[in-house]
Parts: C-alpha cells; sequence; structure tokens
C-alpha cells in the first residue's frame, strides 16, 4: 500500500496551491501515487515542475501551472487550462499559506521600554506585513475554493482539505498575524463544510504541528545544526519529543478525502502534532 494506505484516486483530479513547497508537493506525491491525476498550482513554477516532473517520472499525471492565488484572474485562467489538460476539480488541497518577518515581533512579552528600544513590539508591527499574512493565508485559500469548487457542484465524492496549524487553538508567541490568520482557516473549513453539505462537498483541515520545512528551518536551527532557544521550547512542549516526519500527515490526508472512509466527515480540523496542542505545559 506505500503511503497511499490502501486509498484509491484513478480517475480523480487533484489541484494542489503551494505546491511548490515541501509539504505540499509531498502532498501532491501522495495524491499522485494513489492514482489522481495532480495539477500543482504555485508563484514559483519551477519548484513546482520539478516536484511534477517527478511524479511524471514514476509513471504518474502531473503538470506544473505559475499562479497567484491572490489574482482570481490568474486562478480562472489557470482553471481553464486545468479542464483542458486534466478534467474537472474532484479534490482541492489549498496549501498555499506562509509567514512574514514583517508581521512578528522581536520578542515574546512585551515590557517597560521597549517601545524606545531597539525591538519590533507590538506597537511596530508593520501593517502591509500583518496584511500580507492574512491575504496569503485566508484569501489564497477562499479565492482557490471559489473557482475550484464550481467542478465540484452536481458531483459525487468531492472534497476540499485546507492546511490550518496548531496555532489555530493556541497562538504561538511573536507571530500573531499567522496564528490569527490559521484560526481564521479553521473557521472557514467549518463554514464551508456547512455552505456545501448539501450539494455533497466534503471540507476539512489538517493543522500540523512543528514540521521542519525551508520556511521555518532557520528560527529552528543554528547555522552549525543545534537547536534554537525557540526550537528547544517547541520539542520540549511536545509530549513525542521530537518534530514530525513530512510523511506523517500523508494517513490523515488520505483519510480524509476517502469517500469511504470518511464519507460522514466534515468540518473538522485535525491535529498532527505529537500532542502538542493537547500538551498544558504541566
Amino acid at each position: 500500500m506505500g503511503l497511499t494506505f490502501g486509498t484509491d484516486l484513478t480517475g480523480k483530479v487533484a489541484v494542489v496551491t503551494g505546491a511548490g513547497g515541501v509539504l505540499c508537493g509531498m502532498f501532491a506525491k501522495t495524491l499522485a501515487e494513489a492514482g489522481a491525476k495532480v495539477a500543482l498550482l504555485d508563484l514559483n513554477e519551477d519548484a513546482a515542475r520539478g516536484i511534477a516532473d517527478e511524479i511524471v517520472a514514476n509513471g504518474g499525471v502531473a503538470k506544473a501551472y505559475k499562479v497567484n492565488v491572490l489574482q482570481k484572474d490568474n486562478l480562472e485562467e489557470v482553471h481553464a487550462k486545468v479542464l483542458l489538460d486534466l478534467g474537472p476539480c474532484d479534490i482541492l488541497l489549498n496549501g498555499a499559506g506562509g509567514n512574514n518577518a514583517r508581521a512578528n515581533t522581536t520578542k515574546e512579552y512585551f515590557e517597560m521600554g521597549d517601545i524606545e528600544a531597539d525591538t519590533v513590539s507590538f506597537f511596530d508591527l508593520d501593517q502591509s506585513g500583518v496584511e500580507f499574512v492574512f491575504n496569503l493565508n485566508f484569501i489564497g485559500t477562499l479565492l482557490p475554493s471559489q473557482v475550484f469548487a464550481k467542478d465540484m457542484i452536481g458531483r459525487t465524492g468531492c472534497n476540499i482539505i485546507n492546511v490550518s496549524s496548531m496555532n489555530a487553538y493556541t497562538p504561538l508567541t511573536k507571530i500573531p498575524a499567522y496564528s490569527g490568520a490559521k484560526a481564521a482557516i479553521s473557521n472557514f473549513t467549518q463554514w464551508l463544510a456547512v455552505h456545501f453539505s448539501k450539494v455533497g462537498i466534503r471540507v476539512n483541515a489538517l493543522a500540523p504541528g512543528f514540521f521542519v520545512t525551508k520556511q521555518n528551518e532557520k528560527l529552528l536551527f543554528n547555522e552549525d545544526g543545534t537547536p534554537t532557544e525557540r526550537s528547544k521550547k517547541i520539542i520540549a512542549a511536545t509530549p513525542m519529543g521530537r518534530y514530525g516526519e513530512a510523511e506523517e500527515l500523508n494517513g490523515t490526508l488520505l483519510y480524509l478525502i476517502n469517500n469511504e472512509a470518511a464519507g460522514f466527515v466534515t468540518g473538522v480540523v485535525i491535529p498532527i502534532d505529537g500532542g502538542f496542542s493537547a500538551y498544558s505545559g504541566v
């Protein structure tokens, strides 16, 4: 069964946004291994194409498309190409997202004198940075859903999978915009699940804990490979005592899109976090 756990997606078309990244690239490979034809959407077309080429080399069907998930006209153009190349979308995985340093504070706690100090406090957060983070995560999920979910109306067994985060449950220090944006994704997942419940589209979300990616690697490890102080705190707060392996997300993804296994499951956000969201710290 390999990474597919017996899930058969033969004949399905899966669209993955953010597919040039570590986790979403892996999701694309997993969906292809299960038999789906995969459209890999990313602003970095070269990264998406590299993963698509791997899928094709392994006998799968995949094609990369350059897209800006914040531009609906661009999404509509790509949607038309996907329809022509692969067919109507059965599975939409909204993986595009991320954080931006302009939306972060320097310190975990505000202290007297921070306003005058050479530090980025809550009062110094850049509005454009915060807006970018909210737009990339929330609008970057809403717009692809508007465009590709139209394919799903009136067809059986269609799924939308969003990518939330364990910090949607409890916000992490320093990153208020990203935490808030992921909380919005969890809420939106529930809203969409209810909204589409009468037309047979199931909507659920993954909430990954800490996985090492290109985006967070420098925050977690020093140049010599030793863990940063933040990394030590993360591991101490993760009962399983380690970071997740990317492949450990696959089982939950495949369960949620398996219409026999999860046909009555919609509107859920599942943490895959080694117990992080369950641990009180005591």
